[in-house]
């Protein structure tokens, strides 16, 4: 019989560890909510450079830009406007196929997450129509939108020194 006041006690007190009006801590929120993760690897994670690239070599914009997620940006190697939505895009990629670029990564890493990715490191490109060669540094961040992944932000800057 002693047990159910000792009990009751016991609750009263978990119940009084936060003071009133205070919101619940993020760990009590995620927990009442369950996410159900995308099993992926990084080899999984740096074939979707493989897969932008091949697009690229498709020669049409709009293949290119359906790479990325509808919420998404576009920081652009050799263009100085965000470019956020899916016709921002295609605009960009309009004016950067015409050279004929080839991407090739040259050292990167992969961190993986709950339904997203990072693949940061460098790149060079290679203007078929120029004979261009630029060096770049890239960040792509991914999210797995249920069917695939999608690039949720690309940011890609020219080496700032000189070899």
């Amino acid at each position: 019989m002693k047990i159910l006041p000792i009990a009751t006690l016991a609750l009263l007190l978990a119940g009084c560890a936060t003071s009133p009006g205070t919101p619940p801590t993020p760990q009590a929120s995620q927990s009442s909510r369950t996410e159900s993760c995308k099993q992926t690897s990084e080899q999984e994670i740096a074939a979707l450079f493989d897969r932008w690239n091949r697009s690229l070599q498709t020669g049409d914009s709009a293949k290119v830009a359906a790479n990325y997620a509808d919420r998404s940006i576009l920081l652009a190697t050799v263009s100085n406007k965000p470019r956020l939505t899916p016709a921002e895009k295609v605009d960009y990629f309009n004016e950067f196929l015409k050279n004929g670029p080839s991407g090739k990564i040259d050292f990167r890493t992969i961190e993986l997450g709950c339904n997203s990715a990072v693949d940061a490191g460098l790149y060079t490109f290679t203007f078929a129509r120029t004979g261009a060669v630029v060096k770049a540094r890239y960040t792509y961040t991914y999210r797995w939108d249920g069917s695939q992944w999608l690039i949720t932000s690309h940011h890609s800057s020219a080496m700032p020194e000189k070899t």
